[in-house]
């Protein structure tokens, strides 16, 4: 029987051998996709000394991959659904594959960014369709958590080894080699899928709303571009204006949703008290995680003072834990429900940020390095069941939207975790710097250190050794208090989450 062309809502077989070499082959574009997102971080430097981008030029490098992915999720989850997702993932892997040879060997700015524009458009299409893939190559619920586990693995490794591999490359064969290995991996994908992945697409989707793509694409990059330069400018009226427009925007995309025919999204999908809880538990965990991240990496660095390799080095434990704990959710689901599992992952990574909130003021490596493990790991397992909870709640044809739902949530949660909670660091930080600095050192250099902890690492190299061991105190200090701030908020907010999930989805039966 065609499968493009009939889903059963039940599927009593579970999945035999080549649906599971299918499942192997679909972990190269997430792996790909995932270290990607991390690498471009360890060529900026030379690419610095390469090409001599501005400091604007530098931040599009960078970010431009994470906005075109965040702005095409929704609607190439849908675009799949649509056209085939197998199809979809051909397009998308093949255009990954060429945009990866674009930026390896671009010669200009101008070309670099562009080349990163057309692989983080590519990875849009990657992400939805391997998870949709999965929903529909796993019927058997047992099975389906097992793949959905080995998903989350293979992105949690991809972040991890992305840094390690492309530092091996830029040091051996130059910045652009990095890119290069997108070549064979997708090349072996290409060859492969035909072979062991079936077609799938939704037989009554109707008609594909241009309209409602513009909305989609247009609410996502307005709202994240205005939250990240929120984060990296405060609040300035640029990022007020983005932020509304991208709310004002997807309010519109909303409406018109419940109008059409032919919805790019089913709005029933909300309907499922369990769909709709757990986004939102994946969202307050990624919001959380991000945002900590911000200050663990400065307390690696600028307090304790690890240059940027060894702080990456010792970082390497939380990504370690989060791969461990996403293969262990198979087993676990099989011991544990799911609705307790995935709170007591949530009360797992609040353990982690209890430590950071008591022992802020004056943390031992051993005790960061124990939170980091307890708060990545704690994540890992929301992350693995939030994806597999939410594919089953979605029905076979709607697995393309499901998937690009969740991929928006996840880098909606990231992006706001930065800017808000830094935010809120910051704002504490400057409050405490007024208390504890001394009024010994110059009213220039106050104001200078009162801004961030970088800032006043940098003052204080300009002094003398009394003066600057004073200002490294007080901003210490000052940055413990903004650290254990936000640890605290966000332990109250995932003890409340997990509240959440044990009413709420255990009244749904889930």
């Amino acid at each position: 029987m065609d499968s493009t062309s009939t889903f059963k809502e039940e599927v009593s077989l579970k999945a035999g051998k080549k649906e599971w070499l299918g499942l192997a082959v679909l972990t190269l574009p997430t792996l790909l996709v995932s270290m990607d997102m991390t690498v471009m971080y360890l060529v900026i430097p030379a690419v610095s000394e390469n090409l001599r981008p501005g400091s604007t030029e530098l931040l599009w490098i960078t970010d431009i991959y994470g906005f075109m992915e965040a702005g095409l999720l929704i609607t190439m989850g849908t675009v799949g659904d649509r056209i085939g997702r197998r199809r979809l993932l051909f397009i998308g892997g093949t255009a990954f594959a060429l945009a990866s040879i674009l930026t390896a060997y671009s010669d200009s700015v101008g070309m670099l960014i562009a080349s990163r524009a057309l692989l983080g458009m590519a990875g849009a299409s990657l992400l939805p369709s391997t998870l949709s893939l999965i929903r529909n190559l796993f019927h058997d619920r047992k099975q389906r958590t097992q793949a959905l586990g080995i998903f989350t693995t293979t992105f949690s490794a991809g972040i991890m080894v992305g840094p390690l591999i492309g530092g091996l490359l830029v040091n051996h064969f130059g910045w652009g080699s990095v890119f290069l290995i997108a070549v064979p991996v997708m090349g072996l994908f290409l060859l492969l899928a035909p072979i062991l992945l079936p077609e799938f697409r939704d037989p009554v989707a109707g008609r594909f709303d241009l309209f409602s793509a513009a909305l989609s694409i247009a609410a996502v990059l307005a709202g994240i571009y205005g939250i990240k330069r929120l984060a990296e400018q405060k609040a300035d009226s640029a990022s007020i204006v983005f932020i509304l427009v991208g709310i004002i925007t997807g309010i519109l995309f909303y409406y018109r949703q419940k109008k059409i025919r032919d919805p790019l999204i089913d709005l029933r999908l909300f309907h499922n008290s369990t769909f709709t809880t757990t986004l939102l538990t994946m969202l307050i965990a990624l919001f959380c995680w991000s945002g900590l991240f911000l200050f663990i990496s400065q307390e690696l660095q600028l307090v304790m003072r690890f240059d940027a390799f060894h702080a990456g080095l010792w970082s390497v434990f939380g990504a370690a834990g989060s791969i461990i704990s996403c293969s262990l959710v198979p087993k676990l689901v099989g011991i544990i429900h799911r609705v307790n599992l995935l709170a007591a992952g949530l009360l797992i990574m609040a353990a982690g940020m209890l430590i950071m909130y008591l022992f802020s003021h004056e943390f031992s490596l051993s005790l960061l390095i124990a939170s980091i493990v307890l708060l990545s790991s704690g994540c890992g397992i929301v992350v693995t069941l939030g994806h597999d909870i939410v594919m089953s709640s979605a029905r076979p044809q709607q697995a393309g939207a499901a998937a690009s739902l969740t991929e928006t949530c996840t880098t909606f949660g990231g992006a706001l975790g930065i800017a808000l909670l830094g935010s809120i660091g910051a704002a504490i930080y400057r409050l405490r710097m007024e208390d504890t600095i001394t009024s010994d050192l110059p009213a220039s250099v106050i104001e200078s250190a009162k801004n961030t902890l970088g800032g006043a690492s940098v003052t204080a190299a300009t002094l003398g050794e009394p003066l600057q061991n004073q200002l490294i105190r007080s901003a210490n200090t000052a940055f413990g208090y903004s650290f254990s701030a936000v640890a605290g908020i966000s332990a109250l907010l995932m003890i409340s989450m997990a509240i959440i999930v044990l009413i709420r989805m255990k009244k749904t039966g889930e």
